[in-house]
């Protein structure tokens, strides 16, 4: 279970630095409604990321293992190869984006997320796990955590830990700010503002480490 735990953790960094959820939950707490929606944009989160990451475990846990322990894994490994390749190259198209085109203004769609309910935002959140980053990071989680030896307890307590560290960054302002909305105000606009500025860089730069470290997993699988 600990090495299971040791690959899920730089997947799970790379899914907790992602802008997109983080900027839509800054966005939604200092709205008006943020006291009504911010709760149920972190349940939906939450439970997206559970959802996709236990699907792609059990479909990992579904491809056919080796006959012989000696015998590499080759299925698993090709496709964690993969996975890290389309990682990287996504994270460099965002980031070449983002260098010839920087711009602090936030996507469109994001303009909208204040004026949401508690169902829209629980519903937003969930599908936010589903872009092609998202699911990746959780296939390559799902291929991480597959392993003959773990128990189902076992694969739930790391798939637990994947979805804890995932949504830490999510989790955290919203807990602080239904504690202290005032308090929480001009440091959610500090970070809104340095989001808007470095985010896809850092973001990319991040994501391609971790593409690079999933297509070393897969190499040495081989």
């Amino acid at each position: 279970m600990l090495q299971a735990i040791g690959h899920i953790l730089p997947i799970a960094l790379a899914v907790a630095i992602s802008s997109v959820p983080i900027m839509a939950t800054i966005v939604i707490l200092l709205s008006p409604k943020g006291a009504q929606t911010a709760l149920p944009f972190l349940i939906g989160w939450v439970l997206g990321m559970a959802t996709m990451v236990t699907i792609f475990t059990l479909g990992a846990q579904a491809i056919p293992s080796p006959r012989f322990d000696r015998r590499p894994d080759t299925v698993i490994a090709i496709i964690e190869i993969l996975v890290g390749i389309a990682l990287v190259v996504i994270a460099s198209i965002e980031w070449r984006r983002a260098l010839r085109h920087p711009s602090d203004a936030m996507p469109k769609w994001l303009n909208s997320v204040d004026k949401l309910g508690p169902w829209s935002a629980f519903g937003i959140a969930f599908a936010l796990n589903v872009r092609p980053k998202g699911l990746l990071l959780a296939i390559a989680a799902g291929l991480a955590i597959r392993a003959p030896d773990l128990s189902v307890g076992q694969a739930a307590i790391v798939i637990g830990i994947y979805t804890v560290i995932g949504a830490s960054t999510v989790a955290v302002p919203v807990i602080l700010s239904l504690a202290d909305r005032k308090g929480m105000e001009p440091r959610l606009l500090a970070m809104k503002d340095w989001i808007s500025r470095n985010s896809t860089t850092v973001t990319a730069l991040i994501v391609i480490l971790i593409g690079v470290f999933i297509i070393g997993t897969g190499l040495t699988e081989l």
